[in-house]
């Protein structure tokens, strides 16, 4: 296997800054050893003007049969005739990306202790693979590699040149150019999309397997167009896996959206935590409560939104007459934690058919939420920033708009009567506010007017004559009349 890494410089800038940027110095030939053979790194030329750093694997066919033997478990797809014939020790795949990670270690990181600004330095970059498997053929490789601001040179590689009409094989010579990107961009790029345009890898893909793909799609893979298909192939279509990163780099792209970090928005609250009476919780009195209004107005497909660890998806389960349930929640780890709540990879059939997990932030409109027979918001408009609380408002009463929507929170005026919390705290230190029962009824009825909506309040636990109740609910019913008119205009 074969790849060269060309730059292109001046005698201020000089070309051979490659070498400390690849940790390999210019005037030597160096040699690793990797599992499957022995890589080495030399420079074909070393000038101010221009540079040239090739890294060559020299792959060994033997180890590669005898520690690939069957499919998945350091296979490859071709794995059962590897001992007669295998492209392996000859075209560019996971063998060649995992010694470019290896080998270049510190350059795929960014790190350079001799010049610490250069790591950060878009670089004239030309990057040509004499012999690269592209399952998809040419246009795969554009759709992969132009995204990311490289011009893709890329041929196809006839079957058989005395046999023209026998056509392309698989493979295909590939030459990428840029003066955008640094040399770490470049080689996560390649770290990745080389095995995904091979679509298969020489070892077996495990769950560290993830953390290796986000690591090295920091800060392009969450927006690329092929997400999917790069995530799918990156782990052997792995289904769990697949998901598992679909989920991770949808909250990037959602802090990235917010200006925040990932650990502000996975912020999973643990109903546990929560201010509760004994002997009946709380929480308890809670899903009671909104189980008996849904119930009420003969809803059968609920949504949960801001569903966190999943305890109402479970109780809502348990009932038959909710034929689908959708719980919704932006933090990854609350949904893990419900799907193992749930037990979903040990569900049955007719059972899994009726609930579903997503993720998604409320703050924005999703067509995946519309035509439910009713949403709940129970304890989640607490935990949104007040001047974020009409974006919220309108993805759920304007976008989505259910037919009935339940809404509970703290009563703040309740809190006296918990002697463990102290004057002034809320009952969750995520809590961004906690109403009184006039400021919940006030914005309650206002977003019943502004939306088309009827509301009515109900109070949870105990209503304490002074203080009122600890929890506050608001049923919201849609105005049929104001439906249907609107459903007139708009056809």
């Amino acid at each position: 296997m074969f790849l060269t890494i060309s730059t292109t410089g001046d005698p201020e800038r000089p070309a051979t800054d490659l070498g400390f940027l690849l940790h390999k110095h210019p005037d030597k030939a160096q040699v690793f050893s990797t599992s499957y053979g022995t890589a080495h790194v030399l420079y074909p030329e070393a000038s101010a003007e221009r540079c040239t750093a090739a890294l060559l694997l020299e792959v060994d066919a033997v180890a590669l049969v005898r520690r690939g033997k069957g499919k998945g478990r350091g296979g490859a797809p071709d794995a059962a005739l590897a001992q007669y014939v295998n492209d392996r020790p000859y075209a560019a795949s996971s063998l060649l990306a995992v010694a470019l990670s290896a080998v270049f270690s510190s350059a795929m990181k960014g790190q350079c202790a001799a010049k610490p600004d250069l790591p950060a330095r878009a670089l004239p970059l030309r990057i040509e693979v004499p012999a690269l498997p592209a399952r998809g053929g040419t246009d795969l490789v554009r759709q992969l590699f132009e995204p990311l601001g490289w011009t893709v040179g890329v041929e196809a590689v006839a079957l058989d040149t005395r046999f023209p009409e026998w056509g392309a094989s698989r493979y295909v010579r590939l030459v990428l150019e840029s003066d955008r990107l640094t040399l770490a961009e470049a080689l996560r790029h390649l770290y990745v999309l080389l095995p995904v345009l091979d679509d298969a890898k020489h070892y077996w893909v495990s769950s560290d397997e993830v953390d290796k793909l986000l690591r090295a799609g920091e800060g392009w893979l969450a927006d690329h167009p092929e997400q999917k298909l790069i995530t799918s192939r990156y782990l052997s279509r792995r289904w769990s896996l697949t998901r598992e990163a679909m989920e991770r780099l949808e909250l990037v792209r959602l802090a990235e959206t917010d200006d925040t970090e990932v650990e502000d928005i996975d912020n999973a609250v643990d109903e546990e935590t929560d201010t509760e009476d004994r002997p009946v919780p709380l929480a308890v009195q809670r899903r009671d409560a909104i189980l008996a209004a849904l119930h009420a107005r003969g809803a059968g497909r609920v949504l949960d939104l801001g569903c966190g660890q999943g305890q109402l998806v479970q109780a809502l389960l348990k009932d038959v007459r909710f034929t689908e349930i959708v719980g919704v929640d932006v933090s990854m780890r609350a949904l893990t934690i419900a799907a193992r709540r749930l037990k979903l990879d040990r569900m049955g059939e007719r059972q899994a058919a009726r609930v579903q997990l997503l993720q998604g932030s409320l703050a924005y409109t999703d067509k995946r939420l519309k035509g439910y027979d009713a949403a709940v918001l129970s304890e989640v408009v607490e935990h949104v920033d007040l001047p974020r609380l009409p974006a919220l408002e309108y993805a759920v009463f304007g976008s989505a708009r259910p037919r009935t929507v339940l809404v509970t929170t703290p009563n703040v005026e309740y809190n006296v009567r918990w002697e463990t919390l102290p004057a002034g705290h809320t009952r969750h230190g995520d809590h961004r506010f906690e109403w009184t029962r006039e400021e919940f009824r006030s914005w309650a009825r206002g977003v019943a007017e502004r939306h088309g909506y009827e509301v009515e309040f109900t109070p949870v636990g105990p209503d304490d004559p002074e203080v009122g109740p600890p929890t506050q609910m608001a049923t919201f019913s849609l105005n049929t009349t104001t439906q249907d008119t609107k459903e007139e205009k708009a056809a």
